[in-house]
């Protein structure tokens, strides 16, 4: 039986089969939750496996590398969330990152995935409130996923950083 279920804490600290990189286009270290997965999974073993993807990937596109050095989960999942600094209205995409990223888990029989509020940082742009929005395209994503896919469970966790994140994602939720 699938489930989703919204938490405050670190998505790289879970203990899930692939935590979920909020990753730029080109899949390099980054700040946030990026520059977090990186320091732990091994910024040299990370960055090759990424080199490996071929980069640049368009906004709502995923990717999947080993977990390398982090002990909690097997995999590391790279979503493009898209910048709404400069696509204002990047919806679509938004949800698409983590739809994409749950079909990346799927096609390689993992059941369980740890997301960060994707577009919800620096890449949050103007939006009012980008938690909010992330976690709602993250609800969306998850009910069409296990609607398209009824026979594959997944266990989802949001992952609300700051207490603010939390009360954001929780009305959307």
């Amino acid at each position: 039986m699938s489930s989703l279920k919204l938490i405050n804490g670190s998505c790289a600290d879970q203990k899930v089969d692939a935590v979920v990189n909020a990753a730029n286009r080109y899949l390099a270290a980054g700040g946030g939750i990026c520059g977090v997965i990186f320091s732990k999974a091994g910024m040299r073993e990370l960055s090759d496996a990424c080199d490996k993807c071929n980069p640049p990937l368009n906004d709502g596109e995923a990717a999947i590398t080993p977990a390398f050095n982090m002990t909690n989960c097997k995999y590391i999942i790279h979503a493009v969330g898209p910048n709404f600094g400069a696509t204002p209205k990047a919806f679509k995409e938004l949800f698409e990152a983590y739809y994409n990223s749950l079909v990346v888990l799927k096609d390689n029989g993992l059941h369980s995935i740890s997301f960060p509020l994707i577009s919800s940082g620096i890449f949050g742009g103007s939006l009012t409130d980008a938690p909010g929005e992330s976690a709602k395209q993250c609800k969306r994503a998850y009910e069409s996923f296990t609607k398209d896919y009824p026979g594959y469970d997944v266990d989802v966790l949001l992952c609300a950083f700051t207490s603010s994140e939390m009360k954001s994602a929780e009305a959307q939720i």
